[in-house]
């Protein structure tokens, strides 16, 4: 596949020093403090006002995907306004396909629980025995201790948690509300096509300047498709070796793990390390031969390994590598902020932030720290 990187005109590599020239001054205080304060107030308004800016950034984030659909419509003589219409129903019926097709697989696996993690407690019971009898002393001295302490007529307040049933109903509730206001503005960015980019180039004083930020808009929404498309096609194949994989050994809702595969993918180490568990305990409660226990997360741990390794290196190019210490700081900070979803984001959002900086002269140091390319003296 051809590299979606586009070096400056101007000039090559950016010069990671020009980070810090913030300090090559004297230090001033009073400006330390308020960029402190701004950072603290950025980082609390994400945390708190998530329920409203989670759909906001996933919109913005699907139309980048889907902007280059719309554009070829435009060009078959189908309007914005239609060609938006026609893919935000097509979301909305691949999704509650999918959600009728693997609803039931997923409700079995959950209703089965209780009783399959007793089935394999006891596969693994010469394990388990030894850590079950220190369990049980230890809670054994715990109630003796308390039992000494304990005061007689001493009244104890119980605080009543939601019931489970209510959990549940919350939840849905607000993922069901969260998708109706991503697809609304997931329609309205779609529809709207260059918009935005008209406004901003009515405001530009120049003629430079408006062609400027036309070739900038242009290349970044390219950038950031390209990635976004490369990275998901390259997740869905792996759910697909992955589902179909699970069919020939034998594994049931072989889809259901196609599908959690794909969605995994989107979530570096972690997510691949989560899905090769889960198969490895639905295989245990499967089969009864160790072989096929053991090659069922085999096949999905050596899947993950092409995948991360070779196929989606290859296929997006060193230019769009990103710093793995940085990565998991990004996965940190984005799972305390938006949950699961915020993780899966994560990745994309990064490297949305390093294609930015790659077309900005004043970002570009940053850029720099952000990827994770071989330097001059490496290469």
């Amino acid at each position: 596949m051809e590299s979606i990187h586009h070096a400056p005109a101007e000039d090559s590599r950016p010069d990671i020093r020009e980070l810090f020239q913030v300090f090559s001054g004297p230090v001033d205080v009073r400006s330390l403090t308020l960029t402190g304060i701004f950072l603290l107030s950025t980082l609390y308004t994400v945390y708190f006002t998530r329920e409203v800016l989670l759909p906001v950034v996933l919109a913005f984030v699907l139309s980048f995907l889907l902007a280059p659909v719309v554009r070829s419509m435009s060009r078959l003589r189908i309007p914005g306004a239609i060609g938006a219409g026609i893919i935000i129903l097509g979301l909305i019926g691949a999704g509650a396909y999918g959600t009728y097709l693997l609803s039931d697989p997923a409700r079995q696996w959950l209703e089965k629980a209780p009783t399959s993690f007793n089935i394999i407690r006891k596969k693994l019971r010469d394990f388990i025995e030894p850590m079950e009898k220190a369990r049980e002393t230890t809670k054994q001295i715990e109630n003796i201790t308390v039992l000494g302490k304990k005061e007689p007529n001493i009244a104890t307040v119980e605080i009543k948690k939601p019931g489970l049933g209510e959990f549940v109903f919350a939840s849905t509730q607000n993922f069901l509300l969260g998708c109706g206001m991503t697809l609304v503005l997931l329609y309205f960015l779609l529809a709207a096509e260059d918009l935005f980019l008209l406004k901003l180039v009515k405001v530009l004083p120049s003629l430079d300047d408006k062609k400027r930020a036309v070739e900038i808009c242009r290349q970044i929404e390219q950038d950031v498709s390209t990635y976004l498309w490369t990275i998901t096609l390259v997740n869905v194949g792996l759910g697909l070796v992955v589902g179909l994989s699970m069919y020939f050994l034998g594994m049931p809702n072989p889809a259901l793990w196609g599908v959690l595969a794909a969605f995994l993918t989107y979530i570096p180490y972690l997510g691949a390390l989560t899905g090769i568990i889960s198969i490895g305990l639905a295989a245990a409660l499967t089969f009864t031969d160790p072989i096929k226990i053991i090659l069922a997360p085999s096949i999905y741990f050596l899947a993950a390994i092409i995948e991360g390794n070779f196929i989606t290196p290859i296929a997006l190019g060193r230019s769009l590598a990103l710093n793995p210490v940085v990565i998991f700081i990004w996965l940190l900070f984005w799972g305390w902020a938006w949950g699961i979803l915020g993780v899966v984001l994560a990745v994309p959002l990064l490297a949305i932030v390093r294609i930015i900086c790659r077309h900005f002269k004043s970002l570009a140091a940053l850029g720099e720290f952000l990827g994770n390319e071989p330097t001059a003296a490496n290469s």
